[in-house]
Parts: structure tokens; sequence; C-alpha cells
């Protein structure tokens, strides 16, 4: 079972090799990726700042696998790879990264939103929204 944790953002330079890696297999014919960002949200007329991410990561893992699984019985794909950010992750920056692989693009589209409304269903991650007066909420997932 791999550990689907990256410690703060995830960079672009990880999403884009983790892309280039895929160039060499052939029987695919259509990638696509869902890439989660931090908003600046304002709540009670407070500026959001960051996003904290916890998580009892042997669980989560756990969970995280059982939706990948579960996409691949349900759909035809060649690949598929979940990233979640752990730790503090910086309006702007990406802390969610979901990418599939198919022989064909109709289904690579169907599976990325299969993943993700899942994945914020279900995983037990959990966001701490930070402020900048440094006071802090607890996130909801929608």
């Amino acid at each position: 079972m791999k550990n689907v944790f990256k410690h703060g953002a995830i960079t672009s330079e990880f999403i884009g090799n983790s892309i280039y890696k895929h160039q060499s297999k052939t029987s695919i014919g259509a990638h696509n990726v869902f890439l989660g960002q931090v908003r600046a949200d304002t709540i009670n007329y407070k500026q959001v700042t960051a996003i904290e991410y916890s998580a009892y990561e042997e669980m989560a893992n756990k969970k995280f696998h059982e939706i990948r699984e579960a996409a691949f019985e349900k759909f035809e794909l060649t690949c598929s790879h979940i990233y979640h950010s752990i730790g503090k992750v910086g309006v702007g920056e990406i802390c969610l990264f979901v990418f599939v692989s198919a022989p064909h693009r109709k289904v690579v589209f169907e599976a990325i939103e299969y993943l993700v409304e899942r994945i914020k269903k279900e995983a037990p991650v959990f966001g701490k929204e930070l402020f900048e007066d440094e006071t802090h909420v607890w996130k909801v997932n929608n």
C-alpha cells in the first residue's frame, strides 16, 4: 500500500514529473488531472492564509487505497495516482493531486470525478484553516 501523503504543498515539479513518467506507457490514450488548491477564503471577515492538514496516516492511506482500487474496478484505467498534502499549505498552493490514465478519454473524466468526490466525502484528512490574525477554525469539506 502506497503512502499518499506529501509534506507541505505538492509542487509543480512533482506534478510535471509524474506526468512525464507516463510517456513511456504507450497503451495510454488519455490522462486527466485534478489539482486541489488552497483558496484565499474570507470567513467571518478574516482572511485564510493557509490550511494545516492532519490525518491518522495509516488509516487514511488504507482509505485512499480502497478508493483507488474501487476506481480500477469501476473504470478501465491504466494508472491512478492520489497525493494529498500533510502539514501547512499556503494560499495558492496545491494540496491534492489526483491523476488518472486510460486508453480512451471519456473514462478519465468520469474516473476523476468519482475519485475526487469519494476522497472529499470519505478520506479521514482534516484541515485547520489558518487566518492572518493567527487564529484558526477546522475546515468543513464541501
